[in-house]
């Protein structure tokens, strides 16, 4: 069964009143090695406010986050140490070596979980599926390539629908009625170019 995790920090954690749970999908327990052991989808690309909550999260579940690795494509900062619940996490970076769209957690006693990075501004459709593509246990793709899947499937989406408000606004008499003498029988549009001038 896959975990759905939405946590809210206790009260003395929150930084402000605000604070919306934290958004994450683990793969299910017992399910065959993947490429990606889950998915989370942060609020924003600011790795000091994000990790405190993976980690409170993570750190009874699954044993103590000790280091985190990001690819930095995507994170604008990347600090070299969060302080989180009770103790720090180290963070560190690989540019050529580490899919841009993954998270990767360290752990003492229980080995490293790949995380996909969900985009911040993806819409929840996207993220849904990112999510529920992730912990399938039929899963192979990287994390790279779920993202590039979901693209595809969204611009596929978007076609989809640009093409049925193209039939709605055909059939509520959206084009333009007088071009009907260049139809052919079959529909067609005849393109009837310039009429010779005489002599030529």
């Amino acid at each position: 069964m896959t975990a759905t995790i939405l946590y809210t920090p206790a009260a003395e954690d929150r930084p402000s009143s605000s604070v919306l749970p934290l958004r994450l999908m683990l793969a299910p327990v017992g399910a065959a090695p993947a490429l990606i052991d889950g998915a989370w989808w942060p609020r924003t690309r600011d790795l000091t406010a994000e990790l405190p909550a993976l980690t409170a999260v993570l750190d009874p579940l699954w044993g103590r986050i000790t280091r985190v690795t990001v690819n930095p494509t995507f994170w604008p900062v990347v600090p070299r140490k969060v302080p989180v619940a009770g103790h720090v996490v180290h963070v560190g970076w690989f540019k050529a070596e580490q899919d841009p769209h993954k998270l990767l957690l360290l752990s003492y006693t229980a080995g490293r979980l790949d995380l996909l990075v969900i985009p911040p501004e993806t819409s929840p459709g996207t993220a849904a599926r990112l999510m529920a593509t992730a912990t399938d246990p039929q899963r192979c793709l990287t994390a790279s390539g779920l993202i590039q899947e979901a693209e595809l499937f969204r611009m596929a989406a978007e076609a989809d629908w640009d093409s049925t408000r193209e039939r709605v606004w055909d059939s509520e008499g959206g084009h333009d009625t007088r071009r009907t003498d260049s139809r052919s029988p079959h529909g067609a549009v005849i393109d009837r170019g310039p009429i010779p001038a005489e002599g030529t």
